[in-house]
């Protein structure tokens, strides 16, 4: 099938028609900013801040956008990938092909991220993601180190800001230093496990004894070979990256086969507070990475607010409590915007392009700017270690506990080891 550019160059005729319409419209055509997010399927509990996130951002450009000293309307198309790589993929070339959008944005695992990316690439259309580490995105996507991408740009934190934040939360608190991994066969397992470039190598560096389980699939419903497999090697620290459902059903299974980690760090499954509760008790000293929270010491060029005030007027507006994907998809959308304010031909996708290189905005998680590092087409933001605290109440808070690399961010409290004393 042809990209949109193909098609255009098809017929010259086709295309100076078409260059003298969108000039004779430039004036007030409507920009179109296409937005694909997993709103239903495994992944949708990353999109439960979205109709918030999106109503402020709609208000914030309801007048429209100066872009070249032209006042245009602005359009946000949102399309649900189900949470799967191949719907992902399908609704970003409708957006391209069929709604001509102007610039693509989306988050929320390589599930996600990675597929649309790719349409945009070929279909040589501007893009901008989150919410994915960057080397299963990067990499994942065949990306070469000195080369990357011409059309997608992605900022997050990566497998090795992860592996800095796990080992700095793990050398405070006294263990055996042998750990136990959940590696599935996804982007993420995979990525982790990699024996070159994820995690096996650092944990050697820093002295802890990897007991890889192997790789798995992410709908299994039986651990008992893991289990075993970290009892007979008495695994005193739990790793590993799982969705909730999958994550759950580990921890059930181990409370019944008597596996008791002093530490456990998952990745993915206790991002958000409701997954946390849904344990139980059990929930309780569990900690994760933490990309984003009220603590945060940064504030949105739009709207001028800061993650503190981000966080509350969410809690206040929805009675739900904040999680990281609410200070990130309101940066992704900063960061769209922003690049939309400078482009200085809107009808040019390499106009485009060119403003999103030259990114640097400050946002609720950070500043985003691509200057190269660690490739080139990925910025990081910072990320800390946190630990859930369950209240009297039953409810849970997260905590940050290391900032080690981060010490922007301040600790709220020391990483406590599991209590199994009232299971």
């Amino acid at each position: 099938m042809p990209t949109r550019r193909e098609f255009v160059k098809a017929s010259t005729a086709a295309a100076l028609w078409a260059v003298g319409c969108r000039k004779k419209t430039s004036a007030n055509r409507v920009v179109k900013i296409g937005y694909v997010g997993p709103f239903s399927g495994s992944l949708a509990a990353f999109t439960e801040p979205d109709a918030f996130v999106l109503g402020r951002i709609r208000r914030a450009i309801a007048g429209g956008l100066v872009i070249n000293g032209q006042l245009h309307p602005v359009e946000i198309i949102g399309k649900d990938s189900r949470s799967d790589p191949n719907r992902a993929a399908e609704v970003a070339s409708e957006l391209i092909q069929r709604s001509n959008v102007d610039i693509l944005v989306t988050a929320h695992t390589p599930e996600t991220v990675s597929p649309v990316s790719d349409q945009a690439e070929i279909n040589e259309v501007p893009c901008v993601t989150t919410d994915a580490p960057w080397q299963p995105y990067f990499f994942g996507r065949g990306g070469k180190a000195d080369e990357g991408f011409d059309w997608t740009y992605h900022f997050f934190w990566g497998a090795d800001q992860l592996v800095d934040v796990y080992t700095n939360m793990w050398d405070t608190v006294e263990t055996n230093r042998v750990v136990g991994a959940l590696w599935g066969n996804d982007n993420d397992g995979n990525a982790f496990g990699d024996p070159v470039t994820g995690f096996p190598p650092v944990f050697a560096a820093r002295g802890f004894k990897l007991v890889d389980s192997g790789r798995f699939q992410l709908d299994i419903n039986d651990f008992s070979s893991q289990i075993g497999a970290f009892k007979r090697a008495n695994v005193e620290i739990l790793t590993g990256v799982l969705p909730p459902p999958g994550f759950a059903t580990f921890w059930s299974q181990a409370a019944q086969q008597g596996f008791r980690p002093k530490v456990v760090t998952i990745a993915k499954a206790l991002l958000f507070p409701a997954a946390v509760e849904s344990i139980g008790p059990r929930g309780d000293k569990l900690t994760t990475e933490v990309w984003w929270s009220p603590h945060h010491p940064f504030r949105s060029t739009l709207t001028g607010q800061n993650a503190a005030e981000l966080c509350a007027d969410y809690m206040r507006e929805t009675a739900k409590p904040w999680t990281p994907p609410l200070g990130f998809k309101h940066a992704l959308f900063d960061v769209a915007i922003d690049v939309l304010k400078r482009v200085k031909d809107i009808d040019s996708p390499e106009s485009i392009i060119e403003a999103v290189r030259a990114t640097n905005t400050s946002t609720v998680v950070g500043q985003v700017a691509w200057r190269g590092k660690p490739v080139r087409n990925v910025c990081t933001t910072p990320l800390v270690g946190g630990q859930w605290v369950r209240g009297e109440d039953g409810r849970y808070s997260l905590k940050i506990v290391n900032n080690k690399h981060a010490e922007e961010i301040p600790v709220e409290t020391g990483l406590q080891p599991i209590d199994y004393s009232g299971a």
